[in-house]
């Protein structure tokens, strides 16, 4: 008897573990080899630092490389999944991330000013990472569910209001990844709707509720100042460093752990700017090879949303590739001071647990996709 509930257990997990004959493993190489040149970029920027304050040069490469293998066990795990059985958990995934988000209101922990973390004994995290994901599973949801009727106003006012919840929570700390965010809901919307107005629209709609977060505090302003002027401001101070440490790397840079502007010059050089110490140590050449290994994981993203014949399938991954493909557009800008300055981490590279938790986690999910591709067979 206890033999036939054990076996039925089995059956019950199995039948939620794919048994398909496709995996993209380009996209599953380049997510390592990403992983891995963050590694490598995070004790080269770090080292100095962490000698300083902690008295070992490897300290943050340990947490990193530990942050790192729990999010290469998750995504393959996920990648095992059926990702549809993600439909049964979307909503209540989404009302566990707002709720999150008050408790990062109420109870947050600030830090370098920002109050975007919540602490846990201690293990903090950043509920706006979970954000993304959960954003882009609900959004693709809700869209599959009401895609024959989603010309309808009273639809896409359905379909926005928790999202849009979110981004508002985020965005009073944190408004590039409430832009992020917003262009998530936004694009999985746009591929859903064949209606280019409602698009347009809904973009107008978004652009403005993001100059009211603008014009509340006035610091947002004053980033703009520091962009366009930022030897005349002290916080422009970060920008310069960036700037001269991309311009003196060259064509072939310095070499891998010769940067000067990591010795404390630019400040958490290991963060949002380790973009600008790549260039430094690897050179024009070194960034243009990270830029095409983004390009080329968004391309094989891009590839398996446009072949999954599965509408709730599709709309994720496009929703998890606008994430990572706004979030290196956007950090890249700001290290070459392309965009006013703002706090966005590159992802896979930049120093962060629950960054590279996640991220890894989508990568997952977009992996659980592509195996219910069909490849036919030549005979």
């Amino acid at each position: 008897m206890a033999k036939k509930k054990s076996g039925g257990l089995v059956q019950w997990i199995r039948k939620f573990f794919y048994k398909g004959e496709y995996f993209d493993y380009p996209l599953l190489f380049v997510t390592l080899f990403l992983v891995a040149f963050g590694l490598v970029m995070i004790y080269s920027t770090s080292s100095y630092t962490a000698e300083l304050r902690e008295g070992n040069p490897a300290y943050y490469l340990i947490r990193q490389g530990i942050f790192s293998a729990i999010g290469i066990v998750l995504m393959l795990v996920v990648s095992r999944l059926d990702y549809r059985v993600l439909k049964n958990f979307s909503l209540v995934y989404m009302y566990t991330t707002i709720v999150l988000l008050v408790a990062v209101l109420v109870m947050g922990v600030a830090t370098n000013g920002s109050v975007r973390w919540i602490q846990i004994g201690p293990l903090q995290f950043q509920p706006s990472e979970v954000a993304k994901s959960a954003i882009a599973i609900y959004t693709a949801h809700i869209c599959t569910i009401k895609a024959a009727r989603i010309r309808e106003w009273k639809i896409i006012g359905k379909i926005v209001a928790l999202p849009l919840i979110a981004v508002a929570l985020i965005a009073k700390e944190n408004l590039s990844t409430g832009i992020i965010c917003a262009a998530i809901t936004v694009v999985i919307i746009f591929v859903t709707s064949p209606n280019v107005k409602q698009f347009v629209i809904i973009g107008g709609v978004a652009v403005g509720i993001m100059g009211i977060f603008l014009g509340i505090a006035s610091y947002r302003l004053e980033r703009i100042d520091i962009w366009l002027n930022p030897e005349k401001y002290d916080k422009g101070y970060q920008t310069l460093q960036a700037l001269y440490a991309i311009g003196s790397g060259g064509l072939f840079g310095k070499g891998l752990g010769q940067s000067i502007q990591k010795l404390g010059f630019i400040p958490e050089s290991h963060n949002d700017y380790i973009f600008s110490v790549v260039c430094e140590e690897l050179g024009l050449f070194g960034a243009i090879c990270v830029i095409g290994m983004f390009v080329f994981l968004i391309w094989r993203c891009v590839i398996i949303a446009f072949n999954t014949q599965d509408l709730f399938g599709a709309l994720m991954v496009v929703g998890l590739t606008t994430h990572i493909a706004v979030q290196v557009l956007v950090n890249i800008a700001v290290v070459t001071n392309s965009i006013p300055p703002t706090g966005v981490p590159l992802p896979f590279i930049s120093y962060g647990g629950t960054a590279v938790i996640m991220v890894l986690f989508e990568m997952g999910i977009v992996l659980s996709v592509s195996r219910q591709l069909h490849v036919a067979k030549e005979y």
